[in-house]
């Protein structure tokens, strides 16, 4: 993930907006992501990045510049998507939520579009069986690429709650996999 000028950082700190909406185009496609992998939702996601960046603002004056910014902020995305995962175990979630707005590459034939919008579907499953916080590591560790300190930074976790809540989480997916989609793949492989 790219960091930014961090000029910008100084900028905004001074009061200017539109070093802002630099910072905003910069990580809008990281923040959204990260919202969207931990609400499975694309409005929600659209909502939590909203939310992010308008925390992120507010709370600039208080960050460190010595820390990485994405860190940073992707960590504010994370905290603030579990409070909604949080609320949302309240309530009921209707079928027309379950879609996923993500298409594939468009070189790819209509078989891969359908192919690879199923298989984002079984992980975004796969991802809301496991508990927010659990959810949180996996997204952060395997699509933006954090190491194990930045997640214990953005979720004030220890290294080793870290590593042990990661082991957990694929372990349950891969226990998950094999129980919702092993006999699905074997009937595959007996038609075709």
């Amino acid at each position: 993930m790219q960091e930014l000028n961090p000029e910008w950082l100084l900028q905004v700190k001074a009061g200017d907006i539109g070093a802002f909406t630099q910072i905003v185009e910069t990580f809008q496609k990281p923040v959204y992501s990260l919202c969207y992998r931990m609400l499975g939702n694309a409005q929600d996601a659209e909502d939590a990045a909203q939310e992010t960046f308008m925390r992120a603002y507010k709370s600039m004056h208080r960050f460190d510049l010595k820390r990485p910014f994405s860190t940073w902020l992707l960590s504010i995305a994370a905290h603030y998507c579990i409070d909604q995962i949080r609320k949302a175990r309240m309530k009921l979630i209707s079928i027309e939520e379950l879609s996923i707005p993500e298409l594939p590459d468009r070189e790819l034939g209509v078989e891969m579009k359908l192919s690879h919008k199923e298989e984002q579907e079984k992980i975004r499953i796969l991802l809301e069986a496991l508990s927010p916080t659990d959810r949180a590591c996996v997204v952060m560790y395997y699509w933006h690429e954090f190491s194990y300190d930045e997640i214990c930074d953005a979720l004030s976790l220890s290294q080793s709650a870290v590593k042990s809540r990661l082991h957990r989480a694929r372990r349950e997916m891969a226990r998950q996999w094999k129980n919702n989609y092993s006999e699905s793949l074997l009937m595959e492989g007996m038609v075709s």
